[in-house]
């Protein structure tokens, strides 16, 4: 499959190179001629995709140069759980950490370099995010040196080279945004702040190379070369594989499919994971009309398959040799109006996940976290069960108002309801010690409180510049 990849990747690259070289080829007869250069259009630049979930909704940079284009996030939430924890910890969420209190999500700042066709990007990462995104990367135990800490402060580091092929061949390294489940990393960016657990459960960014080719100024064809699953390091021996396709064949709609194939359970080269996600965005409405309260509407699928087979687990179907079924099913559905001149937004929507085996399910903390400590490999008392076999079904449907003075600025207030089969989220009782604090010495009859469900209710202010 990898030596298919690369073939149709580098057979790609000589028929566009040869094609660009046969259009410079320009017939003259014995009259001089002056020729006309004809400038190729950007990018997605023929229409206004400001509406699109997990997508820039600025309609112009305001930290512009030449040279440089500058960027800062803030993202500062106040999250309440019906349940109320005493530890105040949130579990089950990338967006999240901390309940009942203040907290600063991300405070993320840098911007992108150009000069002539080199390319560079770089963006740090603060708050409560650089812990609890990277917290779920099991690579970094795997030899020396402290992964989690040199990478935990840079949400997007990597720089690359232009190529004037086609509408443009972009080659990039370093780490960069994985767009997996159509929500952004960056909340300011998408309709909701509490992702669906498709999005949720799925890889927020990639540590590798990537070639971006711009086939038209409608369509990206983008295949990686990475070190693995949302990992700073490499599980088994060999790097994982996938590509994007993203169509933008009309300003109202957007059609994006994202593949990965690799190898990333610890000791097991022989575990194969693949994963397909789907999406289709689609603006149905649009007010030509300025004194329309609502400006526009716009909708929001998304579709995810994948598995993982061999070395004990047995994909989609289960078998007495080869092992439990393990894969993981999952779709979810958002509308999004916006109205008042563009100032107020709303959206409601949720989703579904079907995870046989926990593979992809984010573990709980504390003493249910079965992930092993750096260094110690210590796990908690009673770690949350992730074997072969072991089912995991949930959902999860919301509501979110936005405030949005301009393109800038947001103040989001949102309910989630969201609910497992099996005991999963914080209780009351919180997952840490008996009094919340992680000092205290646990007693012997002391178990984390694992409940079902929550409802939510995250009150957000979003900047980005």
């Amino acid at each position: 499959m990898k030596k298919l990849f690369l073939s149709i990747f580098v057979g790609s690259l000589f028929t566009t190179a040869y094609a660009q070289n046969q259009t410079a080829v320009v017939k003259k007869d014995s009259i001089a001629v002056t020729d006309s250069v004809k400038t190729k259009p950007e990018p997605f630049a023929f229409g206004d995709f400001t509406w699109l979930n997990g997508n820039d909704r600025r309609h112009k940079a305001l930290l512009d140069t030449k040279y440089f284009t500058g960027r800062f996030l803030l993202d500062f939430n106040y999250t309440a759980s019906n349940n109320n924890p005493i530890d105040h910890t949130v579990v089950g969420s990338t967006a999240l950490a901390r309940d009942h209190e203040f907290e600063i999500s991300t405070v993320a700042f840098g911007g992108d370099f150009h000069y002539d066709n080199v390319r560079a990007s770089v963006l740090t990462q603060f708050g409560t995010r650089a812990t609890v995104v990277p917290r779920n990367d099991l690579s970094v135990t795997r030899g020396q040196y402290d992964l989690s800490t040199a990478y935990r402060y840079l949400s997007e580091a990597n720089a690359g080279y232009h190529f004037n092929v086609l509408n443009g061949i972009n080659v990039d390294a370093g780490i960069f945004m994985s767009y997996i489940g159509l929500f952004s990393y960056y909340n300011a960016e998408n309709w909701a702040y509490q992702p669906s657990f498709t999005s949720d459960n799925t890889p927020w960014f990639f540590n590798g190379v990537r070639v971006q080719i711009f086939v038209s100024d409608k369509l990206k064809i983008e295949p990686w070369l990475i070190n693995g699953w949302q990992s700073y390091g490499m599980f088994n021996s060999r790097p994982g594989i996938g590509g994007q396709v993203l169509w933008r064949p009309k300003e109202w709609l957007q059609i994006l499919s994202n593949n990965y194939y690799g190898a990333d359970t610890q000791d097991k080269p022989g575990r194969k994971r693949f994963h397909t996600d789907n999406s289709i965005e689609v603006r149905y409405y649009k007010s030509t009309d300025k004194s329309s309260f609502v400006s526009s509407a716009a909708f929001s699928i998304t579709g995810d398959l994948g598995d993982e087979k061999g070395d004990g687990v047995n994909g989609f179907t289960s078998d007495p040799v080869k092992g439990p079924a393990q894969y993981f099913a999952s779709a979810m559905l958002y509308h999004r109006m916006v109205m008042a001149k563009g100032h107020l937004g709303w959206t409601f929507g949720g989703g579904f996940m079907n995870n046989p085996g926990r593979y992809l399910v984010l573990y709980p903390t504390g003493d249910a976290n079965p992930i092993p400590a750096i260094n110690t490999g210590a796990v908690g008392t009673h770690p949350f069960s992730a074997n072969p076999g072991d089912k995991f079904k949930a959902y999860d449907y919301s509501t979110t108002i936005d405030l949005m003075p301009n393109d800038y600025l947001t103040f989001r207030l949102e309910v989630v309801h969201r609910h497992a089969n099996v005991p999963y989220f914080a209780g009351h009782g919180g997952v840490t010690s008996p009094d919340g604090y992680n000092t205290t010495t646990l007693p012997a009859d002391f178990t984390p409180d694992l409940v079902n469900s929550e409802t939510r209710f995250i009150a957000a202010l979003l900047v980005r510049f």
